[in-house]
């Protein structure tokens, strides 16, 4: 029933949809985590670029991809609000995610920030191995962000957020077994780590770089078994993005994220047999969350996604976005091209993004038409003591 729920959420969140329809020589051994929601795009803005965001100007969303850019907003208070439907492209109409953020400066170079996501997985119908009908549920995770940003000199910003993640996947299901009570809502705590380093003109031309660590945390649970905890999807992401400003009007930048999975590649079956042995789970499961850090790295840069984004911007009130998303076919495959627009007046702004269809029949990507919705509200005009360079 366990590994029903792990395959069920993954399923879910279309990071288990993407593998190769051809045939391969080798088997595909696919790195995977619990909570994978972590790894959803929660930003309107950064899913018309590709879902690139770690060194792009710094916004109200800026905690979910790097929380260090915020002391270097123009703002001194910021709010967001994100609507994601989820793999509506596959019928699921009632499956979604929802992003809320917030920041304020408490001066010119400290700032204090809050996030949540909270992800609906729609209403399931849960039965056993047997097929007895164990009732209907709505699964729902959550993880909730508070965070702390700092300038430590006009080029250099630092970032610290603690996580609390809880993952509930049998929420509403009938006790028809007595079995479910055996299974519980898991629960996690992570911390991020966050740089960014910018150099730019006085007209705001220049270059930005991010690097951040996140989702650093526990393992988690849904049973009382502590040998049976799963990896949550620890990263490490660098990120560059070089803005050119034509004049006062007009402005374009371009970036590229790359994102490594700090988790390790879950055992094969021996040769000759279809099964992974009890020794060889035994010794995965038993990994310390730092050492599972580490051994992340051998052999495992497939692992690597990328995100290459475009964002062209007139008079600070209309953007157009492109971009790019790019990852290995042994990891998942996907790959697609999204867009999005931008539209701000006074102190609200609105974003939109759409993820482009590519693909037919069995090769169309799930997440095809996936849209976001996003709000942003920029408070408190710019700070004290502060000038436009940030964008």
């Amino acid at each position: 029933m366990k590994r029903l729920f792990f395959r069920l959420t993954a399923i879910l969140c279309g990071l288990l949809s993407f593998f190769l329809v051809n045939a391969q020589t080798n088997p595909i051994n696919v790195v995977t985590t619990a909570v994978p929601f972590l790894r959803i795009s929660p930003d309107a803005r950064a899913g018309g670029m590709g879902e690139e965001g770690l060194a792009t100007s710094p916004d109200a969303n800026s905690g979910f991809y790097n929380l260090s850019k915020t002391p270097f907003s123009q703002y001194k208070t910021g709010i967001g609000l994100t609507y994601t439907p989820w793999l509506q492209d596959l019928g699921l109409n009632d499956v979604y995610l929802l992003a809320a953020s917030g920041y304020h400066k408490i001066n010119d170079n400290e700032a204090i920030t809050a996030d949540l996501r909270y992800f609906s997985l729609g209403s399931i119908q849960f039965s056993d191995y047997n097929g007895n009908n164990w009732g209907e549920g709505r699964p729902r995770e959550f993880a909730f962000d508070l965070g702390y940003s700092r300038k430590l000199s006009d080029k250099l910003g630092i970032g610290l957020a603690l996580r609390y993640i809880n993952s509930n996947l049998t929420l509403g299901a009938a006790a028809a077994s007595g079995s479910i009570s055996a299974y519980k809502a898991g629960q996690a705590f992570a911390a991020d780590v966050s740089l960014t380093y910018k150099d730019l003109k006085a007209n705001s031309e220049g270059w930005t770089f991010g690097f951040v660590l996140s989702n650093l945390g526990s393992k988690i649970g849904y049973t009382n078994d502590a040998t049976q905890k799963e990896f949550i999807p620890a990263n490490m992401g660098l990120g560059g993005n070089y803005t050119k400003v034509f004049d006062e009007q007009n402005k374009i930048s371009f970036g590229l994220d790359l994102n490594k999975l700090l988790v390790p590649a879950p055992p094969v079956p021996a040769s000759g047999t279809d099964t992974v042995s009890s020794e060889a789970l035994q010794e995965y499961y038993s990994q310390s969350v730092v050492s599972s850090w580490f051994k992340s790295f051998n052999g495992q840069w497939n692992t690597v996604n990328a995100s290459i984004g475009a964002e062209y911007t007139y008079m600070d009130q209309f953007s157009f976005r492109l971009g790019y998303f790019w990852e290995s076919q042994d990891q998942g495959g996907r790959q697609y091209f999204t867009m999005g627009i931008g539209l701000k007046y006074n102190i609200l702004g609105l974003n939109f993004s759409y993820l482009i269809p590519s693909g037919s029949g069995i090769t169309r990507n799930p997440l095809s038409n996936t849209i976001r919705f996003g709000l942003v509200f920029d408070l408190d005009g710019p700070a004290v003591g502060t000038t436009n360079t940030d964008q």
